[in-house]
């Protein structure tokens, strides 16, 4: 008795899992109140200009990963994708405003002020295939980007070294 229960548990924590990323969602027939009841609630949306509206379904910071549904203006889901990834990145260029590495990411996992330098920096942890990365994006008092850092994330290796037996 204790077993199946453990397994039906186990079966309904996977089944809660696979919904993270909306794979289960259909893009051009699913629609916004589909696309929250399967993934929850957003982390942020945000209106854009030519109707559609984004919902930003954050995964930091264990999960390393930022979904983003666009939902056209007629509540009718345009599309999912995982905005932290290499080629998301890549078009962060210093100059970029603010606003426009927000909608392209969605938001950080920790926005850190470094008062000296007078620049806000903007964390996301994130993944490559299996390996932890880290990105931080700075941005001076007017908004806009001026330095990219992108690497490993040593900070979530295991501890190395001599193991106690």
């Amino acid at each position: 008795m204790i077993r199946t229960a453990s397994i039906l548990a186990g079966l309904a924590l996977f089944a809660g899992c696979a919904s993270f990323s909306g794979s289960s969602l259909v893009p051009g027939k699913s629609t916004r109140a589909e696309v929250e009841a399967t993934m929850g609630h957003p982390a942020e949306s945000l209106a854009r200009q030519n109707g559609d509206t984004l919902l930003y379904y954050s995964r930091l910071p264990f999960g390393r990963e930022m979904f983003v549904a666009t939902v056209r203006s007629d509540g009718v889901l345009r599309g999912i994708e995982q905005r932290l990834t290499r080629q998301h990145i890549a078009k962060i260029a210093a100059g970029a405003q603010a606003k426009e590495v927000r909608e392209l990411l969605g938001p950080p996992f920790r926005v850190v002020r470094m008062t000296r330098m007078e620049r806000d920096v903007w964390e996301y942890p994130w993944r490559e295939i299996e390996e932890r990365r880290i990105l931080w994006v700075q941005f001076s008092n007017d908004g806009q980007v001026r330095e990219v850092i992108e690497m490993h994330d040593y900070e979530s290796d295991p501890p190395s070294g001599p193991t106690k037996d």
